[in-house]
């Protein structure tokens, strides 16, 4: 498995920092503008409203991660 070292929270500016210690989002800190970008995609795609209920989005998530044989 590829590893990829994490810039903790405290050493980013505090305009670049998101509310999630989630590692996939964490990852992104060694470049905190798609840091940002990526959790604003995911806050949208997860939690706006859509045609789709909170639950199915979360259940379709874990069967692509199931497909592509993602431990994550």
């Amino acid at each position: 498995m590829a590893f990829i070292r994490y810039i903790p929270a405290d050493a980013l500016a505090e305009e670049d920092r998101v509310n999630d210690p989630d590692n996939i989002i964490q990852v992104h800190g060694v470049h905190p503008a798609v840091m940002r970008q990526h959790w604003e995609l995911y806050k949208q795609v997860m939690h706006r409203p859509g045609p789709l209920s909170r639950r199915e989005r979360e259940l379709l998530g874990v069967r692509v991660s199931a497909l592509n044989s993602c431990h994550y």
